[in-house]
């Protein structure tokens, strides 16, 4: 039986889940300028997965590369989301 599949789906689903918090947690204190982290560490990531000779471990770090670059869009979204008041605004910001 093959379980590189079943491996990198179940690392997939933990990366995102690990990924959503860290964009509200991040918006709520740094706000939108944050961006430019996911930018940096998703290329890092991709630039790494290129160079890793075991496919699972290659494709597990193009994922979280690829979610890393994918955040940066959350980020502008999570800030639109608080706007809307779904998400609360951090008192100790400057106000928008």
């Amino acid at each position: 039986m093959n379980f590189y599949g079943l491996i990198i789906g179940l690392v997939t689903f933990f990366v995102i889940g690990i990924f959503h918090p860290i964009v509200i947690k991040g918006e709520y204190y740094l706000g939108k300028k944050i961006w430019p982290i996911f930018l940096v560490l998703g290329v890092i990531f991709l630039v790494a997965s290129l160079y890793i000779k075991d496919r699972t471990i290659s494709a597990i770090v193009g994922v979280v590369g690829f979610s890393c670059l994918w955040s940066i869009h959350e980020i502008i979204e999570q800030e639109e989301r608080v706007n809307k008041g779904w998400f609360p605004r951090n008192p100790k910001k400057d106000k928008r």
